[in-house]
């Protein structure tokens, strides 16, 4: 069976690690804007070294402990990252004006290893925009929160000039509220990671406000 990372959490982590969430995540977001005007988010994923050593004994490369892949091992790495199952959406949403954008399938995606930790990188191209002159709102979430993503850095704005950014941060202890109150009293730190969790991983995501002085 081909597997994807998302998956790979899902086979590899062991019970006894318990709390929401499970996996760690630094995510740094890129909004490129290219030459034909198009527009995307890029995602470098960087995974914390809990999480990569589960990847590298799941799959069983690396297993000398050198830090280096051989070509082998990198291809095999390749063939598991590159299809996501069909009820992953990326962990991304980008909104304008209250509204969720569809984005296209992913492009540019590669996985490197080094030092012993993993880093992914992809693009979502966003085809369509319903007011091109309205800022974008940006976040990058798990909805079961069983990945938590931290924002890496500032923001960065690539193929213009006239862009300004903004987060605001999420507010976390109300997060935690209310995924105890869904959960009927129970802790987050309670639930394993086979549990139901509510979809409210958006709850704990802070948010991207891009706003241009041109049209996006």
């Amino acid at each position: 069976m081909r597997l994807s990372l998302p998956l790979i959490a899902a086979l590899a982590l062991p019970a006894p690690l318990g709390a929401h969430p499970h996996v760690f995540v630094e995510a740094q977001v890129t909004v490129v804007f290219d030459a034909e005007g198009g527009l995307g988010i890029k995602l470098d994923w960087y995974y914390d070294d809990l999480f990569s050593l589960l990847v590298t004994t799941d799959l069983g490369i690396d297993m000398d402990g050198d830090l280096v892949l051989t070509a082998a091992e990198q291809d095999l790495l390749d063939s598991q990252i590159a299809a996501w199952p069909p009820d992953y959406a990326g962990d991304l949403e980008v909104m304008q004006e209250g509204a969720v954008l569809p984005l296209s399938e992913k492009r540019d995606h590669a996985m490197t290893y080094a030092d012993g930790l993993f880093h992914e990188v992809h693009l979502r191209p966003v085809p369509d925009l319903p007011d091109p002159a309205a800022p974008l709102q940006i976040r990058v979430f798990d909805p079961s929160f069983y990945t938590a993503y931290d924002l890496r850095g500032p923001v960065l704005i690539e193929g213009r000039e006239d862009c300004a950014v903004e987060v605001i941060a999420a507010d976390v202890d109300a997060a935690y509220a209310l995924a105890e109150s869904l959960l009927g009293g129970q802790q987050a730190s309670d639930v394993g990671p086979d549990d139901y969790f509510p979809a409210i991983g958006d709850a704990f995501a802070d948010t991207i406000v891009v706003t241009c002085a041109g049209p996006l």
